[in-house]
């Protein structure tokens, strides 16, 4: 499974938000000029750790499949824990006490 990391910052072109029309109370410039360094030093880091990866023989196409397939595999899981949810409040009992019933583990 690839790391969370690759997905933001592979994705991270799509998700980046409007700038802000306004500051929330008591910004100060000495705050956002933190958050700036913080923000500069995330992505170095996560522009050495693609750049690892690709070393390593991945290609963006591979790394943005992944992320695809990592979505689609969370969308079908997420389906199915609402599907147990809804079961065991018909049954009347926890969705833990389910999972045996499934062969799921509590890591699942």
């Amino acid at each position: 499974m690839l790391p969370n990391v690759i997905w933001s910052r592979l994705t991270l072109h799509k998700l980046i938000p409007s700038p802000r029309s306004c500051q929330p109370n008591g910004a100060n410039e000495e705050a956002l000029q933190y958050e700036i360094k913080e923000l500069k030093q995330k992505d170095l880091a996560l522009d050495q750790e693609i750049a690892q990866l690709l070393s390593e023989g991945y290609s963006l196409e591979e790394l943005e499949k992944h992320i695809s397939l990592l979505h689609e595999y969370n969308d079908i899981k997420d389906a199915g824990q609402m599907l147990l949810g809804k079961l065991a409040v018909i049954r009347g009992v926890t969705t833990k006490q389910l999972y045996p019933e499934y062969d799921l583990e509590l890591s699942d």
